[in-house]
């Protein structure tokens, strides 16, 4: 991929996306976490606890080279993407807490998210390579993902009837963003891709079932609705992958790290949709809990 558009096309696009996610997102939506701490608590934690000690874990019995194990704990750390919204939708989750989630989980990974990074890379790195996260690239993190949603706000805020129009050619915008920066990292890596998939894809399977099924069962033991269960279930099941990617391709400088968000990318839509299926089949009907 040529220098120029990592390092600015990358990140814009990115801005683009989360100005989009902005445009779903109120004052209200934050206002939802007092309203039911319980489940926003639980969804926190599988996110941003069990699911990072899982790839943690993942990487340590696979024995996953650094760089590709850096690359799966920093997919571990991202946020829920934005298409989790959609099926929610699409499998009678309960959309309202997606949103709450989705913008608490951006708010949240420009602080856990470096941190988390930081740590892979002082552990995993022995071998004297070092790729550092400083305080400006923490600071370059923080403006990729909270400022633009900011801009989303303000932007449904004060011009409604803008936002209608903006909405559908963003998601557009999303979706053929995503499949070209799947598309660029893995024409980067076409001599290595087979060599890749050996390496990562059972680790981002792993990773991709684990998500799923944590996001599911754990609220529901702990008492957690259906709609509400599944709910957690995308937002913890399909991380930000087009996030991970970017971070790897621009402030990390790495299309290697960008391996496993990339060959995840391959696996979560598909794995989510059999998901939904599967709970629409043999769960209980869920029910509307939030307007």
């Amino acid at each position: 991929m040529d220098s120029g558009i990592i390092t600015i096309l990358l990140p814009l696009a990115l801005a683009i996306i989360m100005i989009g996610l902005g445009l779903e997102l109120t004052l209200k939506d934050f206002a939802r976490v007092t309203q039911q701490p319980k489940v926003i608590f639980i969804a926190l934690f599988c996110q941003l606890v069990v699911l990072v000690s899982i790839a943690f874990i993942i990487c340590k019995v696979l024995a996953l080279p650094p760089l590709l194990a850096v690359g799966l704990m920093l997919l571990a750390a991202s946020p829920g993407g934005s298409t989790a919204n959609l099926f929610s939708y699409l499998f009678k989750g309960d959309i309202a807490l997606n949103i709450t989630l989705t913008a608490i989980n951006s708010v949240m990974a420009a602080f856990t998210l470096p941190f988390i990074v930081n740590f892979s890379i002082q552990y995993f790195m022995n071998d004297g390579q070092q790729i550092s996260l400083q305080l400006s690239k923490i600071l370059q993190v923080f403006a990729i993902i909270i400022i633009p949603v900011c801009i989303g706000m303000l932007i449904r805020h004060y011009a409604p009837n803008f936002t209608a129009k903006l909405n559908k050619p963003l998601r557009i915008f999303a979706v053929s963003f995503l499949v070209l920066i799947i598309v660029g990292a893995v024409v980067k890596e076409r001599h290595q891709i087979l060599e890749y998939l050996a390496q990562i894809g059972l680790a981002t399977v792993l990773f991709c079932l684990c998500s799923l099924i944590i996001g599911y069962f754990v609220p529901r033991l702990l008492g957690i609705n259906s709609a509400q269960a599944r709910a957690c279930a995308f937002e913890i099941g399909i991380h930000n992958s087009t996030l991970a990617m970017t971070i790897a391709l621009t402030i990390m400088a790495s299309s290697t790290i960008a391996m496993p968000a990339a060959v995840y990318s391959i696996f979560m839509y598909v794995f989510a949709a059999a998901f939904g299926m599967l709970l629409n089949k043999f769960a209980p009907h869920p029910a509307t809990v939030l307007s």
